[in-house]
C-alpha cells in the first residue's frame, strides 16, 4: 500500500460510510492470518539475543496466530545457550500446548471485589485428555472477546451518547473527530458483516478496529488518525467496564477445576487486580512484575514474602512470577505498520526485573531466583511436588 503524505487535520477528502475498493483490500490483508516468507522471517528472527541468559521462564505469552513452531525457533535463536527452561503458552481463553505443557489465560469473574480479573493456568499436556469441562468452559468465556469487538463497534456507530460522551470527555475529543470515527467504524462494520462467513476466529478481535484506523492513514493523514485511536481506545475502555461481570464464570470455579487436573494457577497483572492480593485464592504465586505492572514489583515480592514467612508446616510456598506478556502477532508485522508500539518491542522470556539490583535484594531476602521458580514450579506442574 502507497503510503500519501496527508499529515493535516483532516482527511484530504472527506470520508463516507460507502466501502471502497480500498476499504475491501486494507480490510482483507487484516484478517488474513496466514504469513508470507517475509512475516515467517520476522518471527524466526529475534531482535535480541540473550547468549548469557541460560534459565528462561516464560508463563505468560499469547501466540495469537502465529504457529508454535516458528515461535520455537525464535525462543532457541533468542536463548542460545538455554539451560534450563520452563516455557508455557497462554492464549487468551484458549488452552495450547508447547511440549509437555499447556496454559491458558483465562477470564473470570471476582464475586467478592464484584471485579474481572484474570488468572494463568498451566497443565501437563497428558492431562489435557481429561480437560473436557475446562474446555468448555473456555469456550463460553472465548466468545466474549468476539461479542465485545462487536459491543465496541455498535457503541461507536448506532451511538451509545453517554458512553462516547465520556470518552470524548476523558480524551478532550471534539465533535469532528467523533464523527469521524463513527464514520471509520461504519465502513468496519458493514465489511465484518460482508465477510461474516469468511472472517477467521483469530481475527475477530479488538485490535482489528486500531488496526483498521491505521490501515486508512493514507486517507486521514497521521494527525487525524491518531486523535481517532485516542478516542477509540477510551471508547473500548468504556465497553469493557460495562461489559456485565454475570458472564463469567467464578475466580474460585476456574480455580477448582485447574486443581482437579492437577494444574497451577498463577495471578497476573496484580498491579490491575489489587483486590485479588486481599484474597485466600489457592494459588501458587503471584507476577510481580510485567511490562504492564512494574510500579510495585519490590513492594509485592515483600507481600510473598511475609506470606510465606507465616504459611503452615507442610504449606507450599507462594513463588514470585514475572511475565514478559508478549503478543506474537505483533511481530509478524513490519516495523511501525499497525503496531502497537508498547506490545511490539516485548519478547518471550524478557523480564529486565529479574536482574535489577535494586529488585535482586528483595529476591535474595524471599529465597527466589528464575533457576528456582522454574525448578518448584516445574515439580508441582510433574507432580512430584
Amino acid at each position: 500500500m502507497k503510503r500519501q503524505q496527508h499529515e493535516g487535520t483532516g482527511p484530504a477528502k472527506p470520508l463516507t460510510p460507502d466501502v471502497t475498493d480500498f476499504d475491501e483490500a486494507l480490510f482483507a490483508s487484516l484478517i488474513d492470518t496466514t504469513l508470507d516468507a517475509e512475516a515467517q522471517a520476522r518471527i524466526t528472527t529475534p531482535a535480541v539475543v540473550l547468549p548469557a541468559q541460560d534459565s528462561v521462564l516464560a508463563v505468560h505469552w499469547h501466540p495469537e496466530h502465529v504457529p508454535l513452531p516458528l515461535i520455537r525457533r525464535r525462543i532457541e535463536a533468542s536463548y542460545p545457550n538455554m539451560l534450563s527452561r520452563l516455557i508455557i503458552p497462554t492464549q487468551h481463553n484458549e488452552l495450547l500446548s508447547y511440549g509437555p505443557y499447556s496454559g491458558v489465560e483465562v477470564d473470570c469473574y471476582s464475586r467478592g471485589f464484584n471485579q474481572k480479573v484474570q488468572l494463568l493456568l498451566h497443565f501437563r499436556t497428558e492431562r489435557m485428555g481429561e480437560a473436557h469441562v475446562l474446555r468448555s468452559m473456555l469456550a463460553h468465556t472465548h466468545a466474549y472477546r468476539q461479542s465485545q469487538l462487536f459491543d465496541y463497534l455498535s457503541t461507536v456507530t448506532k451511538p451509545l451518547s453517554d458512553r462516547l460522551d465520556r470518552a470524548a470527555a476523558d480524551t478532550g475529543t471534539d465533535a469532528d473527530i467523533v464523527a469521524l470515527a463513527r464514520v471509520c467504524c461504519q465502513k468496519l462494520e458493514k465489511l465484518m458483516d460482508r465477510h461474516a462467513g469468511d472472517m477467521p476466529v483469530d481475527a475477530i478481535k479488538n485490535k482489528l478496529v486500531r488496526n483498521f484506523i491505521d490501515g486508512l492513514r493514507p486517507l486521514l493523514g497521521d494527525a487525524t488518525a491518531n486523535r481517532v485511536q485516542v478516542f477509540l481506545k477510551a471508547v473500548k475502555a468504556v465497553v469493557k467496564e460495562r461489559f456485565p461481570l454475570t458472564y463469567f464464570y467464578r475466580t474460585s470455579e476456574f480455580i477448582e477445576e485447574a486443581r482437579g487436573l492437577r494444574g497451577g494457577v498463577v495471578i497476573p497483572h496484580p498491579e490491575q487486580f489489587w483486590p485479588i492480593l486481599l484474597a485466600d485464592y489457592d494459588v501458587d504465586g503471584y507476577e510481580v512484575w510485567n511490562p504492564q505492572s512494574q510500579r510495585y514489583t519490590e513492594f509485592l515480592i515483600s507481600v510473598l514474602y511475609e506470606k510465606n514467612r507465616r504459611r503452615a508446616d507442610g504449606e507450599r510456598r507462594m513463588l514470585v512470577f514475572m511475565g514478559d506478556d508478549t503478543h506474537m502477532g505483533e511481530k509478524t508485522l513490519p516495523p511501525r505498520v499497525g503496531t502497537d508500539p508498547a506490545k511490539a518491542g516485548r519478547e518471550i522470556g524478557l523480564q529486565p526485573a529479574w536482574d535489577d539490583m535494586a529488585i535482586g535484594k528483595k529476591l535474595i531476602m524471599a529465597d527466589m531466583d528464575r533457576p528456582r521458580v522454574i525448578e518448584e514450579y516445574a515439580a508441582r506442574l510433574d507432580g512430584l511436588e
